[in-house]
């Protein structure tokens, strides 16, 4: 009964030999998908498949810390995951909070949230202020929790920013249009001062972005992976890495 799991350890372990250090992304966005199906499979309430998929997260980011990644960005909850029915999103939106207290006793990690913080409920949005504050001085992963985010409320919410910022200075709109860039934008996003993700990976096998990372992702490597969220191995991600490695990025041309 053994044998089984000791071959598996030699794979995953040569596996992860194989990876070249110099080819590995610096930043992983990561759509968290599949929990509903997961429970739906097991014959279990919705909840119980939302707290697999956050105990994974907190395997994930242990996993990234190893070998040496140094951004994350976690899709979370998006602003139409609001619209859920109230039985449903109550129980995840207590989840997630208890995910952040988890990601709060975490050693060096620097957790920044992302998305739109007036969307949601009031103790919730504090509780993401006060874990960024807190973890502000981290040295280690970087972690940005996509909570309440919309790809389009973000570069939306980029350009209101950016012309608030211009009228403040006097400046008005005919001179900023004359002048905008791409770059300038970027300045204004959520994960403004990052690096782009090289790497995107969804699970669950859906292959579509939802809106996540839309303006970041215009170069980025997409990884598609049958597995459901809760059932995410190490050996799945060791994969994606894999095959990111053996691409030759062209970045659009």
């Amino acid at each position: 009964m053994r044998f089984p799991g000791i071959a598996y350890a030699w794979y995953e372990r040569r596996l992860r030999q194989s990876l070249p250090a110099e080819r590995l992304p610096e930043h992983i966005g990561v759509m968290v998908d599949g929990n509903r199906r997961w429970a739906r499979l097991a014959g279990a309430p919705t909840r119980d498949g939302h707290q697999a998929g956050a105990d994974k997260i907190l395997e994930f980011l242990g996993w990234c810390q190893e070998l040496g990644v140094r951004v994350v960005t976690l899709y979370m909850l998006s602003t139409d995951n609001l619209n859920r029915d109230p039985e449903e999103l109550e129980p995840l939106l207590g989840i997630i909070g208890n995910t952040l207290d988890r990601l709060g006793e975490q050693r060096d990690l620097r957790v920044q949230p992302v998305g739109a913080l007036d969307i949601l409920p009031e103790d919730l949005a504090a509780q993401l202020c006060r874990l960024g504050e807190s973890t502000a001085a981290g040295q280690g992963l970087h972690v940005n929790v996509a909570i309440g985010y919309g790809g389009r409320r973000e570069i939306v919410d980029a350009v209101k920013e950016l012309l608030r910022d211009a009228e403040a200075n006097g400046r008005s709109i005919a001179e900023v249009t004359e002048t905008l860039t791409d770059s300038q934008i970027s300045e204004y996003l959520y994960t403004r001062g990052q690096p782009d993700p090289e790497l995107v990976i969804r699970t669950s096998g859906e292959q579509r972005l939802s809106g996540f990372l839309m303006w970041q992702s215009a170069y980025s490597e997409f990884y598609f992976c049958e597995a459901l969220w809760p059932d995410f191995r190490r050996v799945d991600f060791l994969r994606a890495l894999r095959d990111y490695a053996s691409r030759q990025r062209r970045f659009g041309s």
